[in-house]
């Protein structure tokens, strides 16, 4: 008698655990849809900041680059060689934004580290269970 007591003492048990193991993989799986949701907010503010970036700041260059060359010209310099500085510059501002957009999209900032840790915790948890 006390055989099926114990099995069935075993099979609740085993059950609960189980069922706490669901519970757990559940809340882990919100948690990476928050964090996942976060990251995409992170990305899309960096992709507005690029693009409105890109908008606001070719007209403001042309006519830098224009006045630029215009002061060049002035200055004795021949009309080839100031446009092809003032090309130089915009090109610098250029390597700049989009450096600043990249590392805002950075893989690493990206990636869901608490979700990541949390799994690598439940899975210790899970193991010590089986144990």
């Amino acid at each position: 008698m006390s055989t099926k007591t114990d099995l069935r003492t075993i099979s609740h048990l085993l059950g609960d655990a189980l069922s706490q193991f669901a519970k757990l993989f559940q809340n882990e799986v919100d948690l990476a849809k928050a964090e996942l949701g976060e990251k995409v907010q992170q990305i899309g503010g960096a992709v507005g900041l690029i693009a409105a970036g890109a908008v606001l700041v070719i007209p403001a260059i042309v006519m830098a680059l224009f006045a630029l060359s215009a002061a060049l010209i002035a200055g004795g310099w021949s009309q080839p060689v100031a446009y092809l500085i003032s090309a130089i510059v915009a090109a610098v501002l250029a390597a700049i934004l989009f450096a600043v957009g990249m590392s805002r999209l950075d893989a690493r900032h990206l990636a869901p580290r608490e979700t990541l840790r949390q799994l690598e915790k439940d899975k210790d948890t899970v193991k010590g269970m089986v144990r």
